[in-house]
C-alpha cells in the first residue's frame, strides 16, 4: 500500500515532535481507506460518519456515494456525542523499547491520532496519564483546543514510576461522572488481579471500556541469543542471563498472562486488543474505531 510509510513505527520513529506524528497516522489511516489521500476527511459530522468495518450496511448513505465514490454512514444527532477518556499508561516499564518506538512513544502517537479523529467527529474527548497514582489532566470537552493540551501534556513525559491499576482507576472512576467510553493504553506491568480490581470498577460505573495492550516485538518474541544483561524497571533488579536457556520458560508464561487477560476481559465484557510496537499504527486505529462503533450502536438502540 502506498500510503504504508505514514503507518510504518520505522517512519514515524524519525518525526520527533509528537502532533507530526499523529498527524502521519491520521493521513495515511484515512487515505488508506480511500484512492486519494488529498480528498477530505470530514463531510457534514453531525450528519455522516466515515464506514468502519462491522458498521450496519443498512445506514450507508448510497446517494453520497454516488457523488463521492467513497462510504459514509448516517449518523444521528445522538451518535456525535460520544464521550471518550483515553488513560495512558506512563509508568517507568513504558520506557522499555528495542524498535524505533518505545512502548510510551507508541501508546502515546496512537493516542494522539484517536484524539484527533474524535475531535473531527464532534465527540467528546479527554485524557488522564497514570503510573502509582493519575497524574494531569485534560477534561473532557468537543474544542478543538483539547488537542493541543493532550500533546503539550505527553510531549514531555519520560516515565519512570512503577505502575498500579486499582488505585488510579478507582480515583478515575470517581471523579468521572457519567458514564463513557475508556480506552486504556497499557504494557499491563502489573499483578493481573490488581488489574482485573481496576477495570471491574468502571464497568460497574458502566463505562465502555477498550484495553489496548501495547508491548514491545522482543517481549513478544524473546529472540536474544548471546548472554544479555536484561535491565530491571519498577524496582526490579537487573540479570545477567543465557536467553536460550530460558527462552521456552518465558513464552510459556508470555502466552498463559496474555491468554489470562484475554480471558479476564471476555468475562468483564471490556475489548481487548494486544498491541506490537512493531505494528503498524492502523491496527490501533482500527480497533478503536471498531469499538467506538459498537458503543454508538449500542447507544442509539437503547
Amino acid at each position: 500500500m502506498a500510503t504504508s510509510k505514514h503507518l510504518d513505527p520505522k517512519v514515524l520513529a524519525e518525526i520527533s515532535r509528537l502532533d507530526l506524528r499523529a498527524r502521519q497516522v491520521v493521513i495515511g489511516y484515512v487515505s488508506g481507506l480511500h484512492k486519494s489521500p488529498r480528498k477530505g476527511y470530514s463531510v457534514e459530522f453531525a450528519e455522516h460518519r466515515e464506514y468502519v468495518p462491522g458498521d450496519d450496511i443498512r445506514h450507508i448513505d448510497w446517494k453520497l456515494y454516488g457523488r463521492e465514490d467513497r462510504f459514509y454512514i448516517k449518523q444521528y444527532e445522538e451518535e456525535t456525542n460520544l464521550r471518550c477518556n483515553l488513560l495512558i499508561d506512563m509508568s517507568e516499564s513504558m520506557r522499555f523499547g528495542t524498535g524505533p518506538l518505545n512502548k510510551f512513544d507508541y501508546a502515546a502517537t496512537a493516542a494522539a491520532a484517536m484524539g484527533f479523529l474524535l475531535l473531527k467527529q464532534r465527540d467528546a474527548v479527554g485524557m488522564r496519564l497514570f503510573d502509582d497514582e493519575l497524574r494531569g489532566v485534560v477534561p473532557l470537552s468537543t474544542n478543538r483546543h483539547s488537542l493541543h493540551n493532550m500533546l503539550h501534556m505527553m510531549e514531555p513525559i519520560t516515565p519512570k514510576k512503577k505502575t498500579d491499576f486499582s488505585g488510579p482507576l478507582r480515583e478515575f472512576a470517581e471523579q468521572a461522572g457519567s458514564r463513557s467510553m475508556v480506552v486504556i493504553l497499557s504494557d499491563l506491568f502489573a499483578p493481573l488481579d490488581t488489574i482485573e480490581k481496576g477495570l471491574k470498577l468502571l464497568r460497574h460505573k458502566r463505562h465502555e471500556v477498550l484495553l489496548l495492550h501495547v508491548m514491545d516485538e522482543t517481549e513478544l518474541t524473546f529472540p536474544f541469543e548471546d548472554n544479555t544483561k536484561f535491565l530491571g524497571l519498577e524496582d526490579l533488579p537487573d540479570l545477567v542471563a543465557e536467553p536460550r536457556a530460558l527462552r521456552e520458560g518465558y513464552l510459556e508464561v508470555i502466552q498463559e498472562f496474555l491468554q489470562n487477560v484475554r480471558r479476564m476481559c471476555a468475562q468483564l465484557r471490556v475489548d481487548y486488543q494486544l498491541l506490537s510496537t512493531g505494528d503498524r499504527l492502523d491496527k490501533a486505529l482500527s480497533g478503536f474505531l471498531a469499538a467506538r462503533g459498537r458503543v454508538v450502536r449500542g447507544s442509539s438502540g437503547r
